[in-house]
């Protein structure tokens, strides 16, 4: 029996499949499904009902009025999960690849395909659709080789959690939906002033909490200094890796708490007391300009590794542009 490849467009449609990767699995459709400004879709390819690998990718409509920041995005986490270790792993992705895309540009401007743990995986798939490719950084650490986390961290970093502790801060997991609200408030005026970087809404966090943290596939933490929240970070988990999608905090208002380191060892802390052997750092930024964040994260002990993203835009000529400048 040939290929099927299925779209899913509502999550009431998709039925429970296989698979341990969060960034490819039904909860993060349903996360995405219920927040506004964003629309999921779900390719899965079977084969005699056998279910072969899945692909999730979200279109996120901006609506800031920063220049090209008004243009809806596609990203996507990886390449798929794949389910059979029989079959041709890059074929099949090509197939899904080639039959999304198309699809995606009535609805968005660029895709971008992020986090790539293999970056030369699928690369032929991706030149034939007329993707291109921009060298990237990543940053993780090792968790399963250190005693604590601490042991890798600077000096500077452990004598900054020390003052925020004694200075009176507090941290923890959120313990209801006003102190996720108070959280997200804060973390989106932080991120406001970061030119192009995106923050959902109150929505995204409160299916966190009535979704994600009960199936122990994400944490939330709040950095608080009496009755007020002042930081946090979102730690979600796939396979053996916790990934800190979001942190920061108040630091210029509070600098003499460290909001922001806080809300990062916290994660750390949880994810190393739970077995996970590694944690990721998003969004760490291009790795030829000198990127804030990721100075900041590496004081924690981080690594960094090269990777690659894939990107299409939507307009043919400019396509071409890119892909001569960048292939």
């Amino acid at each position: 029996m040939a290929l099927k490849l299925t779209t899913y467009y509502k999550g009431s449609d998709i039925p429970d499949l296989p698979g341990n990767n969060f960034f490819h699995s039904k909860e993060l459709f349903l996360l995405y499904e219920a927040t506004p400004s964003y629309t999921p879709i779900y390719i899965v390819a079977t084969e005699e009902q056998k279910t072969l690998a899945k692909i999730l990718v979200v279109i996120r409509k901006n609506t800031s009025l920063i220049p090209f920041s008004i243009l809806n995005r596609c990203d996507v986490y990886g390449t798929g999960e794949y389910l059979d270790d029989t079959i041709d792993k890059e074929t099949l992705f090509g197939e899904m690849l080639s039959h999304f895309t198309k699809e995606i540009f009535r609805e968005a401007s660029i895709i971008e395909f992020r986090n790539l743990n293999n970056s030369l995986f699928g690369y032929k798939h991706f030149r034939s659709n007329h993707y291109f490719p921009v060298n990237w950084l990543r940053v993780h650490n090792s968790l399963h080789s250190v005693k604590s986390v601490d042991e890798r961290f600077t000096a500077s970093r452990i004598r900054q959690i020390k003052k925020g502790l004694k200075n009176g801060a507090e941290v923890y997991e959120a313990q209801n939906k006003a102190e996720i609200q108070a959280f997200t408030k804060v973390m989106r005026r932080i991120y406001s002033a970061r030119i192009r970087r995106y923050f959902p809404g109150f929505e995204f966090f409160e299916h966190i909490d009535s979704t994600l943290l009960s199936a122990k596939i994400g944490k939330i933490f709040v950095v608080r200094y009496k009755d007020k929240i002042i930081g946090g970070s979102v730690l979600i988990f796939s396979e053996d890796t916790a990934y800190l999608w979001f942190s920061g905090g108040m630091r210029k208002t509070y600098a003499s708490l460290y909001p922001g380191v806080l809300s990062v060892w916290a994660a750390m802390q949880y994810a190393h007391e739970n077995k996970y052997r590694h944690l990721e750092f998003m969004d760490v930024g291009l790795p030829f300009r000198k990127h804030g964040y990721r100075d900041f994260v590496l004081q924690f002990g981080g690594k960094q590794s090269s990777s690659r993203r894939w990107f299409r835009v939507r307009w043919k000529w400019l396509n071409k542009v890119l892909c001569k400048i960048y292939v």
